[in-house]
């Protein structure tokens, strides 16, 4: 990713460094010799040329199939491959460009089209919207029925004489690595061990508190607990915030490949093309005004939306969990999940140069709410589904404790901060800070701040 002085230029795709003064504290150094070979340039006119080979062909030398259904689907393909193409030479670059600014200006289209779609399928009648999904797939479009994960929930069952840990088996199916690898790619996005800890556990309270409407949420305590928050999930965060330190530490020194000496050199830096060009440390602070605290919990919650839309979504479109779709959706999210992060904490940290949320990030907002508004319009049942009361009584709970404390933090403590004795009693504590030997500090003799806050 771009240091955020940096700049990129149009012509080429050169990347430079920013100026010791303009990067931010959290930014890493980076050297780059300035190299600028064909693989950085844009082939604007190479893309032109190719696209427009391909339609002749088409046009003059290829026989047209008198089949509407396959010439729809072909039309359909068609069109999204000139627009990617178009999008992936003209697009404006986002804050990463490695391995290649082209790739993640592909994945910026690749928004704009599943955007697009969602948009359609959500202007569709429920019957025709999921009669949609065969011209995709003809197995879909039948309801499926979802696995429990509940059941026996006995951790050694010693009525089963052969294996009595068959629970425990019976759990370790393809979505435990998936939970391991999900959550190590969310830590490489978020970068805060808290903020990955917060979501991982209140996706856990979310699955208690909807499993009356999905099966598949119910699982056994253990499950909850052991096998996703400290097993899958916690190990996936810690694996991730190792990453992130490496890669915090690590020096950022570029050479052109045609400049290193030797072929160990030169297959490292074809290696390491895969590594960030530069490394900003997220410092989310939310509570440090009021703005960054909205901008955490609206963070926060657009991740739970996200997740719960995977499991809504192929509920109500009627896709199996192992379909090819449900896979695809993940690594769409896994390449635009980590641009449209930089972005969201680049408009958060410098409101001044970044005036406007990023478009990564803007895209990913409204298909997360596209998805969540599908999944209201094709099952309202489910998701109207009452709430059992106790569960209620634990949410509500929680949303005063968060409202009063936001109150507490942002209002009510800053005007105590600020009032007139307050001022008075913190210039008294710094005119009269001395050198004190008190029970409260170190057996030393300690400058010790008597002050009405510090203490």
């Amino acid at each position: 990713e771009r240091a955020g002085g940096e700049r990129h230029s149009e012509r080429d795709g050169e990347e430079s460094p920013a100026p010791a003064g303009l990067r931010r504290s959290t930014e890493s150094e980076v050297y780059d010799d300035g190299t600028n070979t064909f693989f950085w340039r844009a082939h604007t006119l190479t893309v032109l040329f190719i696209l427009t080979c391909a339609l002749v062909y088409v046009t003059l030398l290829e026989e047209t199939p008198q089949d509407t259904a396959y010439n729809t689907k072909r039309g359909i393909v068609a069109s999204i491959l000139v627009f990617l193409c178009f999008g992936v030479t003209q697009a404006k670059d986002g804050p990463f460009s490695r391995p290649h600014p082209a790739y993640w200006r592909f994945w910026l289209c690749v928004t704009v089209v599943y955007e697009l779609f969602l948009i359609f399928i959500l202007f569709q009648t429920v019957q025709d919207g999921r009669l949609f999904m065969k011209y995709i797939d003809p197995k879909l479009g039948v309801p499926l029925p979802e696995r429990d994960y509940g059941g026996n929930c006995l951790i050694y069952d010693p009525g089963n004489t052969t294996d009595p840990f068959h629970n425990i088996w019976d759990k370790m199916d393809g979505f435990v690595p998936a939970h391991f690898l999900g959550w190590y790619i969310k830590t490489l996005m978020i970068r805060d061990w808290w903020m990955c800890m917060i979501i991982s556990v209140m996706f856990e309270f979310l699955e208690y508190s909807l499993e009356h409407q999905l099966p598949n949420f119910s699982e056994c305590w253990w499950d909850h607990w052991i096998m996703d928050v400290l097993v899958c999930n916690g190990l996936g965060i810690y694996c991730g915030m190792k990453t992130l330190g490496w890669l915090s530490m690590k020096p950022y020194q570029w050479q052109g490949l045609w400049n290193i000496p030797t072929y160990k050199g030169k297959i490292k830096r074809i290696a390491f093309q895969f590594t960030p060009y530069s490394w900003v440390k997220f410092e989310w602070r939310p509570a440090s005004n009021l703005r960054r605290w909205l901008a955490v919990l609206g963070i926060i919650f657009m991740f739970l939306l996200a997740e719960l839309n995977t499991f809504y979504l192929k509920f109500v479109l009627w896709m199996p969990p192992e379909h090819y779709l449900v896979l695809l959706r993940l690594v769409f999210f896994v390449n635009v999940g980590g641009v449209a992060m930089r972005e969201i904490y680049d408009f958060m940290d410098d409101p001044k140069f970044h005036k406007k949320l990023g478009q990564q990030a803007w895209l990913v907002a409204a298909i997360t709410v596209t998805e969540f508004l599908i999944v209201v319009k094709y099952d309202p049942n489910t998701i109207m589904l009452p709430i059992p009361f106790f569960i209620t009584q634990c949410w509500i709970l929680g949303i005063l404790l968060i409202f009063t404390w936001t109150l507490w933090r942002f209002f009510i403590r800053v005007e105590t901060l600020t009032s007139p004795v307050m001022f008075w009693l913190n210039a008294h504590d710094q005119r009269n800070t001395a050198t004190y030997t008190h029970k409260g500090c170190l057996n030393l003799s300690t400058t010790c701040s008597f002050g009405y806050i510090n203490i």
